[in-house]
Order: structure tokens, then sequence, then C-alpha cells
């Protein structure tokens, strides 16, 4: 009977152990949308949160090369950008993942003034280490904001 529960405790473990676990990729898949959610909640500091504190950007709001932007940075450009844009909202459109890199599709949308709409289709590519991520690259039309 002893032998019995030990096996039992034995496929237990087995059973436990044979589960798999998250990829890295979706784990990056997981905190790419909690840094979307976060920002369209307006939550800057959270948002900043899901980035690694110093963190490369190649924005065409920000110039032409990759600039490096900690935490504080990334919140405080959100939030000037909240300003412009009160109502500024982000749909994912289509997320793909190869392991530490995230490309997010998605349509940007809000008003200037109270009447100017705007609606603009954005490619993000997210670069991720260690669960934070580490580099952001943004293409848009900069012709037709």
């Amino acid at each position: 009977m002893k032998q019995h529960y030990i096996y039992l405790i034995l496929l237990s473990l087995l059973t436990v152990a044979c589960q798999p676990s998250p990829s890295v990729s979706d784990q990056n898949i997981v905190t790419a949308h909690k840094m979307f959610e976060a920002f369209n909640q307006h939550q800057w500091e959270l948002m900043a949160s899901y980035y690694a504190d110093s963190a490369l950007f190649l924005d065409p709001s920000l110039g032409k090369a990759y600039i490096r932007q900690s935490q504080k940075d990334i919140a405080a450009k959100y939030m000037a950008l909240q300003q412009a844009f009160p109502d500024i909202n982000d749909s994912i459109t289509a997320l793909y993942s190869s392991g530490e890199h995230v490309i997010v599709e998605f349509t940007s949308t809000g008003t200037v003034n109270d009447s100017i709409s705007f609606t603009l289709p954005i490619i993000t590519v997210l670069s991720f280490h260690n669960g934070k991520i580490i580099r952001d690259a943004t293409y848009y039309d900069q012709e037709n904001p």
C-alpha cells in the first residue's frame, strides 16, 4: 500500500512537471498587451514600468535616430501627448511574436481641441530582455497624422 502512494505522488509530480510553462514569447505578448492597456487608461507610470529603465526608442516624434529613454522620460513623453490629445487611444489590430521580439500593428485615434479627429495606423517593434521592453521602434506616416 505504501508503494502505491509513492507511485501516486510520483505520477502527480510528473504531471505537474510536464505542464508546459509559458514561453518567453508568450510572456512578452502578455507584457505588450498590458503596456497597451496602461496606455489606453492613460496610466503613464504603469505603462513606463513595462520598459527597462534605459530603453532605446526609434520614434519619428523624437527624431531619426534611436535615443535612450528612462522610465521617467517615457512617462513624461506620454503625459505631454495626452495634453495634446486628451482622448488618445490605441487599438491593436494584429500582434506577432518571435522570441524576444513582438510586432504590434495598431491604430491610434484621438481628437485635437475637441474638433479635429485623427486615425493613424502604426507599427511598433518591441524587443524584450528579462521581461522588460529594451527597444521600441515605431513607424507611421508622418505626413498624415
